[in-house]
């Protein structure tokens, strides 16, 4: 079990990225040594480098926050699968019975959770790398073109949830 707590760490850092966005520069930079005890040098103080952070940092963070919402959602209705599902079980994974739907949409449910800690904990990582790019001395250049990528995807994905609900 010793790297499931890192995956946590990391996955608690994404989700915690949002109202961290807004902070100062100096508590951006100390919370990723305090929680996952990863230092950032900083670099000199630049207004559009801040700001850039902030936008693109809180932008991944929503990312986040909506795949967060959807991995308790799917593993809520997966559970929950009887009292959310409609009379139609012909056309329901593991249907026709009501038994068989409710063990499928319970495993898909529940046994996705781990993947969907992965994804956490990877943009948990890449938000990283993130503020080491727009903030520290020496952090890599791509991750701030990957957060406008990322960004923009998250929004596509959300407007094609809404549109399915």
């Amino acid at each position: 079990m010793s790297w499931f707590r890192p995956l946590l760490r990391y996955a608690a850092y994404a989700l915690r990225a949002l109202p961290l966005a807004a902070r100062r520069i100096p508590t951006r930079l100390r919370v990723p040594r305090r929680m996952l005890g990863e230092s950032v040098l900083p670099h000199k103080f630049s207004a559009l480098r801040s700001v850039s952070h902030s936008v693109l940092s809180g932008g991944v963070g929503l990312v986040t926050w909506f795949l967060a919402f959807l991995a308790a959602l799917g593993a809520f209705r997966g559970v929950c699968y009887p009292l959310v599902a409609s009379d139609d079980l012909e056309d329901s994974w593991g249907g026709p019975t009501l038994a068989g739907g409710w063990a499928v949409h319970a495993a898909l449910g529940v046994g996705l959770l781990p993947v969907w800690l992965l994804a956490l904990a990877g943009l948990g990582a890449f938000q990283l790398r993130l503020t080491r790019g727009l903030l520290g001395r020496n952090g890599p250049r791509w991750p701030a073109p990957a957060a406008v990528v990322l960004v923009a995807g998250g929004a596509l994905l959300f407007v094609a949830w809404l549109r399915q609900v």
